[in-house]
């Protein structure tokens, strides 16, 4: 993404899903894919994708109250990493109401700061590792 991302706010506002159909659908239909890939990345990969997305969707099927706190917790740690301005209180009321405009938000907001959402974090440490180590090829040397 060539956006800029400027730090102390939100790369895309909370309503903005289509600038990205892609992860709007994928959010509409499989919010916990979404989540879990958010917190995988936010937890820096010690906990997968898989686990994360099981538990919403465990938390939000059973208890709607368990998906809102635990969507709300991955909400103010995305702010606290990135220094995004808001509070407790609005983080909590828009994981509770608009769960899914919420995640697309956070998923948003990652991608525009450069994150593979699909790769994961091993997958995103591969690709920042090779591009660092990794010298271009030379093609041949100069010759008089």
């Amino acid at each position: 993404m060539t956006e800029k991302v400027v730090y102390g706010s939100w790369s895309t506002g909370l309503c903005d899903c289509f600038s990205d159909c892609s992860s709007c659908c994928l959010t509409l239909w499989c919010p916990c894919v979404s989540f879990g890939r958010v917190a995988e990345i936010l937890d820096k990969g010690s906990t997968p994708c898989c686990v994360h997305g099981s538990l919403f969707c465990v938390l939000a099927m059973f208890t709607h109250v368990g998906g809102c706190i635990y969507s709300w917790l991955y909400r103010g740690k995305l702010r606290e990493v990135y220094g995004i301005e808001g509070h407790h209180c609005s983080d909590c009321l828009v994981s509770c109401f608009c769960p899914h405009l919420s995640i697309c938000q956070e998923y948003r907001e990652l991608k525009a700061r450069g994150f593979n959402m699909s790769a994961g974090w091993d997958g995103n440490v591969q690709m920042q590792t090779r591009g660092v180590t990794s010298a271009p090829a030379v093609e041949g040397g100069m010759s008089r």
